[in-house]
């Protein structure tokens, strides 16, 4: 027979790292709230939710390969990177997913990816708590799916 192994939504237990990124707070700070609203809804303790700012989305990958080693069962990383005039927007948002991959990779729980990136306001404005929902509250069920799966995938001893 087939065995299945799948996370759950119980973040009862889980201890929880966002890194968020202040540039464009209007917008990060829904996602953030987002987040942590559907972390405590699904079980989760705030005072095991550690939230890190940092400045831009560039420093996101940073700060979350700092906090992996710092007892987390999951990483949520936010942001918001919003098309300019200039090409600087392709910069940020290609090393921003780069970096945040590659913690993913090295990491040994889930790092998450939660960056925003859109071409003007509004559609940051849609997905940070808009007619497109939250993308920090859905970045946020799927840390809890993650952990859960992560835990359930530890080695037998």
């Amino acid at each position: 027979m087939v065995k299945f192994i799948e996370g759950g939504l119980d973040a009862s237990g889980l201890k929880v790292g966002i890194v968020v990124s202040r540039f464009n707070t209007s917008i990060t700070e829904h996602l953030l709230n987002g987040a942590i609203n559907e972390l405590v809804s699904h079980g989760a303790d705030e005072n095991a939710i550690e939230v890190i700012r940092v400045p831009g989305a560039f420093e996101i990958p940073m700060a979350a390969k700092k906090i992996c080693s710092r007892d987390k069962d999951v990483i949520i990383c936010l942001g918001a990177v919003i098309r300019g005039g200039t090409p600087h927007f392709d910069y940020v948002a290609t090393e921003t997913a780069s970096g945040v991959a590659s913690v993913a990779r090295d990491a040994d729980i889930p790092v998450m990816f939660g960056v925003l990136t859109t071409d003007n306001i509004k559609q940051a404005e849609d997905r940070s708590g808009g007619k497109f929902g939250n993308k920090g509250a859905e970045t946020a069920l799927a840390a809890i799916e993650m952990a859960t799966l992560f835990k359930k995938l530890q080695p037998l001893t």
